[in-house]
């Protein structure tokens, strides 16, 4: 049982303890930052990996902090990892962008991503710019741009939109469901998997409710990873998401979380948090140390949802276009 003296402060939020030594050390007191692990003893995870447990009569102090920084080179690994788990069809390099076309489904996969230049913001001067336009022309795309924050800036005129919150979170202060597990996770997507991933979970002959028809190839494109679709419910899913597996430039192993979606008279029951769940203790099992989502930031719903699972902010990113494109 927790301490009724400790304050009750989420698992893996970014914490400092501080608490007494034993007789004998030059000081008394200590302290050591990073992310909290459990409160049953006091447990911190610092930020070399160590990991720090603490009786609780020797606790002097535990308080919560905001967010680690994240440093622009963390940025851009999280992004190539997530570039790799949605690449699209084709994709290539031009001058430290990564191009990619996935025949106009989802932004992700026909967009240009600035992740080869490791010493600070890409260039995008008018030959970078020229080409690439000229890589989305050969491919029958429009010129788009995904600029996650830091890595380059806005091009002046240029307007941009869908204002994206990338999440993320150490797998091991997860907590994982117990017991046997109704989530099925399959190596490629069903037909019914498909439907319900086309209408986020809407009824198809609800008035308004049209969505395009999902590219397979670019559902089940993976660049140096593994693809797991979760089902949940019989015969017909009720919900579902996908999860990818690789790693970034920096070896950290992540599991990415995409296209979750509960059918409509199902949802505010768990069932999302569920999925999303079982796909971490999916990649958890192949290596995975650290989960990700992207969630549109003024979807408040789902926000409120993945910050109860223990997700924090990592970075945002948006997408841009001439004026005359978008």
């Amino acid at each position: 049982m927790t301490d009724p003296a400790l304050p009750d402060i989420p698992l893996g939020r970014r914490v400092v303890l501080r608490y007494q030594l034993p007789a004998g050390y030059p000081q008394s007191l200590t302290d050591v930052i990073g992310e909290l692990v459990s409160l049953n003893p006091p447990t911190v995870r610092a930020v070399d990996g160590q990991v720090v447990a603490v009786a609780p009569d020797r606790v002097v102090a535990l308080k919560a902090l905001g967010p680690r920084p994240i440093r622009t080179k963390e940025i851009r690994a999280l992004e190539a990892a997530a570039a790799n788990g949605w690449p699209g069809i084709e994709h290539a390099w031009i001058d430290g962008w990564l191009v990619r076309a996935g025949r106009g489904y989802t932004g992700r996969a026909n967009s240009a991503v600035p992740l080869g230049n490791s010493a600070g913001p890409a260039e995008l001067g008018a030959e970078t710019l020229h080409r690439i336009g000229e890589w989305f022309t050969a491919h029958g795309l429009p010129l788009l741009l995904q600029l996650p924050d830091r890595l380059a800036p806005v091009p002046p005129g240029w307007r941009t939109w869908s204002e994206t919150v990338v999440l993320g979170i150490d797998i091991d202060t997860v907590v994982l469901p117990q017991g046997p597990s109704m989530v099925r996770v399959a190596p490629a997507p069903d037909p019914a998997w498909v439907d319900l991933h086309r209408f986020k979970g809407e009824d198809p002959a609800a008035p308004g409710v049209s969505r395009p028809v999902p590219e397979l190839d670019v559902l089940t494109a993976v660049q140096d990873g593994e693809l797991g679709f979760a089902s949940l419910g019989l015969p017909q899913p009720i919900a579902i998401g996908r999860g990818a597996l690789t790693t970034a430039p920096d070896g950290r192993c992540w599991v990415g979380l995409t296209c979750v979606a509960v059918v409509a008279p199902h949802r505010r029951h768990g069932l999302g948090s569920l999925v999303c769940a079982e796909l971490i203790r999916w990649g958890h099992t192949r290596g995975a140390t650290h989960a990700y989502i992207q969630v549109e930031a003024d979807n408040a719903a789902a926000m409120a949802m993945y910050h109860d699972m223990g997700f924090v902010e990592h970075h945002a990113y948006r997408y841009a276009a001439p004026e005359a494109t978008r």
